[in-house]
């Protein structure tokens, strides 16, 4: 555990994938063929928390999809990248964008799309209920399944390897 949270303190950018990450990875299209897409809050607030110490998050996804774009608004998430059937180069972007080196970077993924980026970055996470290719190459493991909490468990991972979930938590609790 002390090689990953050494991993998570080099951390600036959190990525994430969006379908089975953020979500359950189940795609409710109604008649229309309008997409809704059920997002956990304390993932949300988790990664607020996280933005509040300086931490970067950005999306990349494969799927473009009004619903993300309208949660990550609300996060006050900038860096989303929508509709990418490659996600190297939007990773490239980010990196170029922020002078971000990749071990600088954690990536969060479910399925085998996301294994270039995961490869590359510094800190690997696979949510609980991954493809077990994405398992065997991530660095760590979350304890919930995507849509679930995992998210939270990142932020929270990268927070206690700063140093800063204890005054993060110590906002809801003092006394």
């Amino acid at each position: 555990m002390q090689d990953i949270l050494e991993k998570a303190a080099q951390v600036r950018l959190l990525i994430f994938d969006v379908d089975g990450v953020l979500t359950d990875g189940g795609l409710f299209i109604d008649t229309e063929g309008r997409e809704h897409k059920v997002f956990h809050s304390r993932d949300g607030h988790g990664m607020k928390m996280l933005q509040s110490t300086g931490v970067e998050i950005a999306i990349i996804s494969g799927r473009a999809s009004p619903a993300v774009s309208h949660r990550m608004a609300s996060l006050g998430i900038e860096h989303v990248y929508l509709g990418q059937q490659e996600k190297i180069p939007a990773f490239e972007e980010i990196l170029a964008r922020l002078a971000l080196s990749p071990h600088q970077v954690a990536y969060v993924g479910d399925d085998v799309v996301d294994l270039p980026i995961m490869r590359r970055v510094g800190l690997a996470v696979a949510v609980q209920d991954a493809h077990h290719l994405v398992k065997r190459h991530a660095h760590w493991q979350t304890a919930h399944p995507g849509g679930h909490g995992a998210a939270r468990d990142v932020c929270e991972l990268i927070m206690e390897a700063q140093g800063t979930l204890e005054s993060q938590m110590r906002k809801y609790v003092a006394d």
